[in-house]
């Protein structure tokens, strides 16, 4: 009995051990799920990296809002340790606030947005909120830029990776699982946060964050045949009575009911649940992106045994990472576009600024895409990469989806104070498509202690010629120097240095333009100026109630060439500045009795530099010259003062009250010290240096090479705000020994 209770064993063991090498242990699945959480979700990154160094090969992959991002790149082929590296360099204030760089847009788009506040869609005599404060623009250029190297895979199943992401129906309130397409938009559309990103349309579906409805996707993983998944979960707990202390607390401790609610029953189904502590942390906590993720490596490392386990039951590890190669140019062949309507495709490529069949370097590809969202013509502008060869030479065809917006006309608000034009209140309308299909009209109305206007019209031809017409009214009173409308002789009788003067002036023009790139343009055209200047100081007769020093209309040719590589208008940290002008006055029609046709020319160049992220410089140079016109004096130069918008010829010149200096030509230079103190605060110090007086060119006198006659120095402080930047500065001249405050709030219009 012994012995065969003995073979029977025996037998069993060696049945057991013949099966279990004909039938090995099958090598699970391994998915992971990443949930949304905004500026949480960089603790995805700490995790990865501890997934990486432990040789976890992932099958699968499901994501949310955060999740999708940093689940897309991964499954595109970066390891945690490229992502976290890549995150480092990511500007993420300029991800959030949609910030499109000045270069990147035409000088019409410059001024626009260096000029009003506040802007409203208007449509059918109804004002409208924006849809969101960003379109997401530079979320998607990042994401396509670094998805590059798969922008061919239709089908995300094919990816590196297998992926999806959620995303919601803002109509029906349904999620919707995105696994094709444009892996780009689908990320954009997953992490269309509401209110901050505005929602995208997919296959006619209006989209927003996929974590509003499905924010941690274990089931729909699940069903794609993982039998282990890995999660990481970076949502927010409910929060106490302390932190509900204003409405958008108030708003996420709403949504956070569901979500929490789901998680009860998610996390049970995750077999390795790994939960940073982000307790700390908001959705927008970018600043703390090395601490957030820190905390994502050291929630992975407390599961470092049931990972390592798992990572003991695969043989083939992960070998699709890829190095991260960022192109630095591309070869551009055909250019195919959808949704265009009423722009056309010149137009497009104008602001695109490219031709097809040509290399450009991938910052200029950039900079096109942010140039035509810029122009607020286009809801969207999407597109893909697609690898392609012609004629023997490799490059990429561009497609191109466009959504045209529906909201042709918006309301512009601008609020501004400074010495010259005291208070004023600026209220824009704005109308496309008027006539044409690229045109635009704008009419400003400023009213304050001096009510001007603003009007213009302009037909976009994208690289053709443009054309354009402008009509501007302006008006102020001040006390400026004698010396720039009387004579010395006439000075001495009155025995005055100073004269009251109400200045009118109206001025119109029609011309064509024409811009190379978007920092360099040309401009030729006739202009209308009708100039009124009055003054209650002096009076020739006791039945005068005022004195007319000029009531003239003046018809001129001009041309203006102009180069602006500034970063900043205010503030600017790099770039060159030049700008000429010329006018032809060949007619007046002559209240003084005494006119000759003359011309003016001026120019003025810059020139700004970084010594560090917070100190820069900026050096610049002025000149101008009147040729002819002796009798026509009030045309002239006339330097003193601060602003940003003189008409005419009025120039700044620190140290000297507005409009002090006069003459028919004038050399200035400026050198300004710029110290960021603090994000937006800057603490300024300037000194600028003059000559200016007649014939100051004259071929029979140089003096305009000796030292400068003229000198002043000032020390300011500016915030830059979302009404414009607010200043005040003290300047003093060692020549009057005398001290002026300027002070200036909001844009300058």
């Amino acid at each position: 009995m012994k012995s065969f209770i003995i073979a029977t064993l025996f037998l069993i063991t060696f049945c057991t051990n013949v099966l279990a090498q004909e039938k090995p242990i099958k090598e699970p699945k391994v998915g992971l799920v990443l949930s949304g959480g905004g500026a949480k979700g960089l603790a995805h990154i700490g995790a990865l990296k501890v997934i990486d160094s432990l040789g976890i090969r992932i099958d699968y992959i499901g994501g949310a809002s955060m999740g999708s991002i940093i689940g897309s790149l991964y499954a595109s082929g970066y390891s945690g340790k490229q992502l976290d590296s890549i995150f480092k360099g990511v500007d993420f204030d300029k991800i959030l606030n949609d910030e499109i760089p000045r270069g990147a847009k035409t000088f019409y788009e410059r001024e626009n947005h260096e000029k009003y506040a506040v802007i409203l869609p208007f449509d059918k005599f109804k004002v409208h909120l924006p849809s969101a404060l960003s379109r997401g623009q530079n979320t998607f250029n990042l994401l396509s830029k670094l998805t590059l190297h798969v922008n061919n895979v239709h089908d995300f199943s094919k990816l590196p990776i297998p992926f999806f992401c959620m995303a919601t129906n803002i109509e029906t309130g349904q999620p919707v699982l995105l696994d094709k397409g444009n892996l780009a938009q689908a990320v954009k559309a997953s992490s269309a946060f509401p209110s901050l990103f505005q929602p995208v349309m997919i296959d006619e579906q209006l989209l927003i964050d996929g974590g509003v409805t499905n924010n941690y996707p274990i089931d729909e993983l699940r069903a794609k045949g993982m039998d282990v998944i890995i999660g990481v979960d970076v949502q927010d707990g409910l929060a106490n009575r302390s932190d509900l202390s204003s409405a958008p607390a108030i708003l996420f401790q709403i949504n956070n009911f569901r979500t929490i609610n789901d998680m009860k029953i998610k996390a049970t189904k995750t077999d390795i649940y790994i939960k940073p502590d982000i307790t700390k942390f908001n959705v927008v906590s970018f600043d703390a992106g090395e601490k957030i993720v820190e905390n994502g490596e050291i929630a992975a490392k407390l599961k470092s045994y049931e990972l390592s386990d798992l990572a003991k039951l695969q043989t083939k590890k992960r070998k699709n990472i890829i190095e991260p190669k960022t192109p630095d140019s591309l070869q551009i062949n055909q250019i195919l576009f959808k949704g265009l309507d009423n722009y056309t495709i010149s137009y497009v490529l104008g602001k695109l600024k490219l031709k097809p069949y040509e290399k450009v370097s991938y910052n200029h590809f950039i900079s096109g895409a942010n140039n035509l969202v810029g122009t607020n013509n286009f809801d969207s502008f999407t597109y893909k990469l697609i690898p392609s060869t012609i004629d023997g030479v490799d490059g990429y065809d561009l497609h191109t989806e466009i959504n045209e917006t529906s909201k042709t006309t918006a309301l512009k608000f601008g609020l501004h104070y400074d010495g010259l034009y005291k208070s004023a209140l600026l209220a824009n309308i704005t109308k496309k498509q008027v006539l044409f299909k690229s045109d635009i009209m704008s009419l400003d109305l400023i009213a304050g202690d001096n009510v001007r206007y603003n009007f213009e019209y302009y037909i976009d031809k994208g690289f053709y010629w443009s054309v354009g017409l402008t009509s501007r009214y302006n008006e102020f009173n001040k006390n400026v120097a004698a010396s720039a409308l009387l004579s010395q002789q006439a000075i001495t009788a009155a025995g005055v240095n100073k004269l009251g003067i109400k200045a009118t002036d109206i001025t119109n023009k029609i011309f064509v333009q024409t811009q190379y790139k978007n920092d360099l343009s040309l401009t030729l055209g006739a202009e209308h100026k009708r100039l009124k200047l009055t003054s209650e100081t002096l009076l020739s007769s006791s039945n005068q109630s005022e004195t007319t020093f000029d009531k003239s209309d003046y018809l001129s040719a001009f041309a203006n060439l102009r180069f602006d590589s500034f970063d900043n208008k205010y503030y600017p940290n790099e770039g060159f500045y030049f700008n000429s002008d010329f006018n032809l006055y060949i007619y007046s029609s002559d209240f003084n009795k005494n006119f000759t046709q003359f011309s003016i020319i001026k120019a003025g160049l810059g020139y700004a530099y970084s010594f560090s992220p917070k100190l820069s410089t900026t050096i610049s140079s002025e000149a101008g010259t009147k040729i002819n016109g002796k009798n026509t004096k009030y045309l002239d130069f006339v330097l003193g003062g601060y602003a940003n918008n003189f008409i005419n010829n009025f120039k700044t010149f620190y140290g000297y009250d507005y409009l002090s200096l006069p003459g028919d030509s004038f050399i200035k230079g400026t050198i300004t010290l710029d110290y960021e103190i603090f994000n937006k605060n800057h603490i300024t110090l300037i000194a600028n240096y003059a000559n200016v007086e007649d014939d100051l060119f004259s071929s029979e006198d140089i003096e305009w090479f000796s030292l400068p006659d003229y000198s002043g120095y000032a020390l300011g402080y500016g915030v830059e705000t979302f009404l414009g930047p607010i200043e005040a500065k003290a300047s003093f001249s060692p020549e009057t020994k005398e001290t002026y405050w300027f002070f200036n709030l909001g844009f300058w219009f």
